[in-house]
């Protein structure tokens, strides 16, 4: 008994251990200290029920039972008190929780804080695979077979991770496995009664037999390439155990990497994008009259699946912040005018990013922990988050005219701006495409202006919240030829196409307008989320264009540099003909049968489809199970076949 218990117990242990990938998912390590006791709890209940021989489904009744309250006593119902007894009330909050864990899930990108649905449905997750490992390695003396539910928790982190899950909790949870399997052996070795080498003599304490000692070292071997190969091998880069590095964006001063360049925007958004819902997310209030789109973020990496977020890097925001209004090219065509504006963001928005108007000169109650990048335009920390706070920063609003960013030169090609920013995959109808579209245009706006006026209606483009698949296996190349999507479509097309102009660009995140001001300012909810594009010209900086149709969008701005390409031509009055009424002021109307739903997209992947229409993949995950259980269970099949 004394040697069973021992193995319940390192059961558990390993079971923690293969957990470790989660802290590649939460900011804290909360979810650790709450695993941990329930674990225990669920380990000292099995230990218990087999002191007293209890059968097998008794201890797993026990195990569970354990679990339960457990549960119960970190999550509980309401602020009354109930000791540990689980009551109904305890079952109805716990299914309020899971259902909020599906919202927390959708909303949230890693790394995610730490909130009580997502903490309980994790330490329910590990709870249970220690019951599943207990049974398996105790009970029915298969620990091999205990492996597969400690790589369900694994799957987890390489489900949601934006690129690949480190490799030291991957190292972690192997040893953990591997260590329940030596226990196990030495175990078995016990119950023959006493030991003796090779040359009889007798073995009072446990030693390692040299076909032992093979079997560990092929083990260290085995998990060592798993790490290394996918380092080394070509192409496998960025496999699932490849490590996190450093960001790899640039900044003078004494700058710092942020985690929030790993942050999933567009995975942290889908979920409130899409929601039947509408939350109320920021509030500003302006001196402005007419501001443009609020941002937080940008995706300027551009690979063959779509634009991605770099991990930004700055310097403290209480220091001081680059001020345009001393950058050459003010003038003649060019306004920067300082504002102030007020942001308070409610609850439902937490990231490690700030909402704030492009180019902050000044900031006032933030911290230290949140910095500023003056590549990316963007306010982030690597130890706060979003929610709840309220800042106040003055920022400069530059606004152009056509005839001002016409004089832009052009950059030269050794611009580090450029090099960076004009990187695109190699596709040969987009190649083509562009190369029609700039075709007898010298500057830079106007072949930025071509391929801006591209997305129309007249060219057949609409707005919908839904897009159709394609066949050329390029997400970029179906929508431009199904001409119809949402603004991630628009944004990442347009700012593919400029690059690949030779032109630096990149994709913009924020909210629009909204409903427009009121007297709190500008209340912007989930449904004002929008992307857009940003282009670069030398001397001005970076300059937004919004291809999105504007009758999609709930708030959308349009300016003098980037009109509405769908807005009908001024009629030109006759001579003596009465005036026109002023209707300026009216919204155009939405010929789209979708377009009285909002900008509810799901992410900044070239034609993503509506999340309605992806294809479940749980029939995958459960089809690999069941060959990797196959596989595992073909020996002992075949020992039964042979002693029958």
């Amino acid at each position: 008994m004394t040697a069973t218990r021992n193995l319940g117990f390192v059961a558990a242990a390993a079971t923690l251990l293969a957990a470790a990938p989660l802290s590649a998912i939460f900011e804290r390590w909360t979810w650790l200290i709450q695993a941990a006791i329930a674990v225990t709890v669920v380990a000292g209940v099995a230990a218990l029920t087999r002191l007293v021989r209890a059968p097998l489904w008794g201890q797993v009744l026990g195990m569970l039972g354990g679990l339960t309250l457990a549960l119960a006593w970190l999550f509980p119902a309401g602020t009354e008190l109930v000791a540990f007894l689980p009551t109904p009330s305890t079952f109805a909050h716990f299914g309020e929780l899971l259902s909020a864990s599906v919202v927390d899930m959708r909303s949230y990108g890693v790394k995610v804080p730490d909130t009580d649905p997502l903490l309980f449905v994790s330490v329910l997750g590990i709870g249970g695979v220690a019951v599943v490992v207990d049974v398996l390695a105790v009970g029915l003396r298969r620990p091999a077979l205990a492996g597969l539910p400690m790589l369900a928790i694994y799957s987890v982190p390489v489900a949601v991770y934006v690129d690949s899950v480190p490799a030291v909790p991957f190292v972690v949870g192997a040893a953990g496995y591997l260590w329940l399997l030596v226990t196990d052996n030495v175990d078995r070795v016990r119950r023959f009664g006493r030991r003796f080498t090779g040359d009889g003599r007798d073995v009072d304490v446990w030693e390692s037999s040299p076909l032992a000692a093979a079997g560990r070292r092929l083990a260290v071997v085995g998990v060592v390439l798993a790490v290394a190969l996918p380092l080394a091998v070509p192409g496998m880069t960025g496999g699932l155990l490849n490590a996190v590095g450093a960001g790899t964006g640039t900044g003078s001063g004494n700058g710092q990497g942020g985690n929030p360049g790993r942050i999933d925007l567009f995975a942290s958004l889908s979920g409130q994008l899409n929601q039947s819902e509408v939350y109320e997310m920021v509030t500003v209030t302006t001196t402005e009259p007419n501001p443009f789109y609020l941002r937080y973020g940008v995706a300027d990496e551009l690979r063959p699946d779509g634009f991605r977020v770099r991990n930004p890097t700055g310097r403290p925001v209480t220091r001081d912040l680059p001020d345009p209004t001393q950058r050459s090219g003010t003038g003649n065509g060019v306004e920067r005018t300082r504002y102030q504006a007020t942001v308070e963001v409610s609850k439902n928005l937490n990231m490690p990013l700030l909402p704030a108007y492009a180019e902050p000169v000044r900031t006032e109650e933030l911290s230290g922990n949140w910095l500023y990048d003056p590549n990316q335009q963007v306010v982030f920390s690597n130890r706060e988050n979003s929610r709840g706070k309220r800042y106040s920063f003055d920022y400069v609003r530059s606004t152009y005219t056509p005839t001002a960013l016409r004089r832009a030169p052009s950059l030269p090609s050794d611009h580090p701006i450029r090099l960076q920013q004009t990187a695109t995959p190699p596709v040969e109808q987009v190649d083509t495409l562009v190369a029609d579209l700039v075709r007898g245009r010298s500057t830079d706006y106007d072949k930025v202006r071509a391929i801006y006026d591209h997305f129309s209606a007249d060219n057949g483009f609409t707005y919908s919240l839904t897009t159709k698949g394609g066949t050329s296996g390029q997400d970029i190349v179906d929508f431009l030829n199904n001409k119809a999507g949402f603004c991630q479509q628009y944004a990442a097309a347009m700012a593919w196409l400029v690059r690949s102009a030779g032109i630096p660009a990149r994709v913009a995140f924020g909210f629009t307008n909204g409903t427009g001001r009121t007297d709190d300012g500008y209340v912007l909810t989930n449904r004002n989320l929008h992307a857009w594009t940003e282009v670069y010209f030398d001397e001005m900086g970076w300059v937004p264009f919004d291809a999105t149709p504007a009758y999609g969008v709930q708030g959308s701005t349009r300016s003098a540099w980037a009109p509405d390409t769908d807005a009908p031509e001024p009629a030109v009055a006759e001579p003596g003909a009465p005036a026109a009424p002023d209707d300026s002021e009216a919204a155009p109307e939405a010929t789209d049968p979708d377009a009285a739903d909002q900008d509810t997209d799901a992410g900044l992947a070239v034609g993503a489809n509506d999340p309605t229409r992806q294809a479940p993949v749980w029939p995958w995950w459960t089809a690999g199970a069941l060959a990797v259980l196959a596989m595992l269970a073909a020996p002992a099949l075949l020992r039964m076949a042979l002693r029958r």
